[in-house]
């Protein structure tokens, strides 16, 4: 075994001087960097095969780099790896044990290689495998969800926007269709949607389409509303919530409160390195040292996330009833303009009718069922006896077919297409 010149760095040819002790300090990576040692290794591993294969290595060469490295990383596997004072950053640290173990044959791994191409390729390395937990933890929540709406698909809910009552959007993205979605809970005509996407050029049609931590956290409001004394229409599990330590009776959300939380978490990781990456010049600068603990972190956080939320969505409970109760006459007001539409009416003429009913509701202290058909006749001549048929929670729900509408059947299939998609 050999050693290298004591507190040789990587760099320190040039320099004659010594290290102040703070920037050494302030310079080093370790501490937070070494979490990717397995994919160091994996990466010079494979960079010791291709200087052999180019002549720069001879095979008995390349097979004692390559025994070496895994020794290193079996080591960093036991926890016994020594880190030693001198050691800047994982890469330092595992070429510095590697050359401890079969002598300066170590220090040719690094010819031809910069360690900032290192530094890139061992975080993308480190990164594929995690995505890889990040992606399972995201299947057994969008599984949960499945499951508990195909469980759950005849229970009938107001929708919201602006946090008041109303019918029904899916967010759009590059390539993908939204028209045709409707306000909340989709199109009530039925239309064509993928004719649309094909007339317009784009890629698919939305079905219901979502970003991890942004909706995450959006959905962990929605449940912490639904939970209120207010609204009642969720219980979460105890497994999932906690008490106050001053009023007995409450019963916290801080599953959910966390989950909103670490939403902005994992945003400022990307706003504070995107303010640090906003300012640099081209190729690689030391600032970019900086990536690793945001990154670190942000993967650590959405992982933990995806198994909180499929645990809160998989044990909490629903209440129908409620959320029946909820439903008031007035949210059918669109269907009420719809009514006139399908009369031959514009739906700007018809909105403003249907207004104009609501308005008399109000005045009247009645729901629009209870405005009798001469009422109607009085808003617009077109109004019939069938009008009261509009009155019908369930079947507002069924006039709604348009892909990504909340029909039982848009409700099926989109169930459909996630489990085909989990089974994938």
């Amino acid at each position: 075994m050999t050693d290298l010149p004591t507190k040789q760095k990587l760099w320190g040819g040039r320099f004659t001087g010594k290290t102040d002790p703070l920037m050494h300090e302030f310079n080093q990576s370790l501490r937070y960097d070494q979490r990717m040692h397995g994919a160091d290794i994996a990466g010079s591993i494979a960079y010791a095969k291709a200087l052999a294969r180019v002549g720069i290595l001879t095979q008995d060469e390349q097979e004692k780099i390559v025994s070496g490295l895994t020794a290193v990383g079996e080591e960093w596997e036991r926890g016994v790896f020594s880190v030693q004072p001198d050691d800047e950053d994982i890469h330092t640290a595992n070429e510095r044990r590697l050359t401890e173990l079969i002598g300066p044959l170590g220090g040719k791994l690094h010819t031809g290689r910069s360690r900032n191409d290192q530094v890139a390729t061992d975080m993308r390395l480190w990164l594929l495998n995690e995505v890889k937990e990040v992606e399972s933890g995201l299947k057994g929540l969008i599984r949960v969800m499945v499951e508990r709406a195909d469980k759950e698909k005849d229970i009938l809910m107001p929708g919201y926007t602006h946090l008041q009552r109303a019918s029904a959007t899916i967010g759009p993205r590059v390539s993908v269709l939204p028209l045709g979605s409707g306000a909340l809970a989709g199109n009530p005509f039925a239309v064509d949607r993928e004719f649309l996407a094909k007339e317009l050029g784009f890629q698919s049609v939305a079905e219901n389409s979502l970003l991890a931590m942004t909706h995450i956290s959006r959905m962990a409001e929605d449940l912490i509303i639904y939970s209120t004394a207010e609204f009642g229409f969720v219980t979460l599990s105890d497994a999932y919530s906690t008490g106050s330590s001053m009023m007995p009776q409450k019963k916290n959300p801080d599953s959910l409160e966390l989950l909103r939380g670490k939403s902005g978490r994992v945003f400022g990781n990307m706003a504070g390195f995107l303010m640090t990456l906003k300012g640099l010049p081209s190729t690689y600068n030391k600032d970019l040292q900086e990536d690793k603990e945001p990154l670190f972190d942000s993967v650590d956080t959405i992982s933990a996330s995806f198994q909180i939320a499929e645990g809160v969505v998989a044990t909490l409970e629903v209440h129908a009833e409620k959320m029946r109760q909820a439903l008031t006459m007035d949210v059918l007001a669109t269907d009420l303009a719809d009514y006139l539409v399908r009369k031959g009416i514009p739906f700007r003429e018809t909105h403003h009718v249907s207004g104009r009913a609501v308005a008399l509701a109000e005045s009247r202290k009645c729901q629009l069922d209870q405005l009798s058909l001469q009422d109607f006749k009085g808003l617009h001549e077109k109004f019939d006896e069938d009008v009261l048929a509009v009155f019908d929670f369930e079947a507002s729900v069924e006039r709604r077919q348009a892909i990504g509408g909340p029909s039982r059947r848009m409700v099926e299939r989109q169930i459909s297409i996630l489990r085909e998609a989990l089974s994938k």
